[in-house]
């Protein structure tokens, strides 16, 4: 006997997918709360990670902000992407996924 597997994506079952921004050519010194206050009036954000350097703690001027409603997300793209944040003009678009990488060694 034949087994048939059948499978649903999110979107068949009415589900809404989260999905994953990234904010880029932001200040040295903005902090995660900067980042909460520019995304506070999407009501979906389920997380904000500002990407800092390991030895000072500082900035690295990106970050992710992961939403649980992909409209949401696509709403903050078209809403926020160019806006001025501290003097800069920052870039809002859908995160890649990460790439693989590869041990260096000399």
């Amino acid at each position: 006997m034949e087994k048939i597997y059948t499978t649903f994506s999110a979107v068949e079952k009415g589900e809404k997918m989260s999905k994953k921004l990234y904010v880029g050519n932001l200040s040295y010194k903005a902090t995660e709360g900067d980042l909460k206050d520019l995304f506070k009036e999407f009501e979906t954000v389920t997380e904000v990670n500002l990407v800092t350097d390991r030895a000072t703690g500082r900035s690295r001027g990106f970050g992710f902000v992961e939403f649980s409603s992909s409209d949401d997300a696509d709403k903050a793209v078209k809403s926020l992407n160019g806006k001025m944040l501290q003097g800069r003009e920052i870039v809002v678009n859908e995160a890649r996924p990460p790439r693989n990488r590869s041990s260096r060694r000399w």
